[in-house]
C-alpha cells in the first residue's frame, strides 16, 4: 500500500481517538448515525459498481485504448466530455470508474474531460435547475461549465503527457 493511506487512516484514528476522549457519547453517537448512513447507501453503490464492472466486462479487449487512447484525440475527449455531461453518477463511483478507464488505456485528457464534466454539468438535473434558477442562467453555467471542463482536459494532458 502507499505510504498516503497509511498517513490519512492514522490521522483519522488520531483524531477519532481525540474525540472519544474528549465525548465519547457524540462520539458514539456519530459513528452509529455514519453506520445507519452507510448501510442505507451500500446497496445503490453496490448496484452502480456492478452495473459498471458489468458494462466494462462486455467490452472488447482493447475497445478502451483505440477509442479513449491517446491515439483519439479531441473526438475521445469530445466524447468523454458528452458522456460525463449525460451520466447521473457520485463522485465516490465516478473516480475509481475513471482509474479503471485511465488503468485500461484512456488517456489523462480524456479521463479529465469525463470526470469534470461529470461534476460540474448536469443534463439529468437540468430541469429542476432550469425551474429553480431560470433557463437562462442554468444554460448559461451549462454552457460555460463545459468549455471549462474541455479547457481543463487539455490543460491536463498537456502538463500530464
Amino acid at each position: 500500500m502507499d505510504l498516503s493511506i497509511y498517513v490519512i487512516n492514522g490521522l483519522v484514528l488520531s483524531i477519532l481517538i481525540f474525540l472519544f476522549i474528549k465525548d465519547w457519547r457524540k462520539t458514539v453517537k456519530s459513528l452509529k448515525m455514519a453506520l445507519s448512513s452507510f448501510i442505507s447507501l451500500f446497496p445503490s453503490f453496490m448496484i452502480l459498481i456492478l452495473a459498471i464492472a458489468v458494462l466494462l466486462g462486455f467490452l472488447p479487449q482493447g475497445f478502451i485504448q483505440s477509442y479513449l487512447g491517446s491515439g483519439s484525440g479531441y473526438l475521445g475527449v469530445f466524447s468523454a466530455a458528452i458522456l460525463g455531461s449525460i451520466l447521473f453518477l457520485p463522485s465516490i463511483i465516478a473516480f475509481p470508474l475513471a482509474g479503471s478507464l485511465y488503468h485500461q488505456g484512456a488517456s489523462a485528457m480524456v479521463v479529465a474531460a469525463f470526470i469534470t464534466t461529470l461534476t460540474m454539468i448536469g443534463l439529468v438535473t437540468l430541469p429542476l435547475e432550469i425551474k429553480e434558477l431560470g433557463k437562462k442562467f442554468a444554460l448559461l453555467r451549462n454552457g460555460l461549465s463545459f468549455v471549462a471542463a474541455i479547457t481543463i482536459a487539455i490543460i491536463m494532458g498537456v502538463i500530464l503527457k
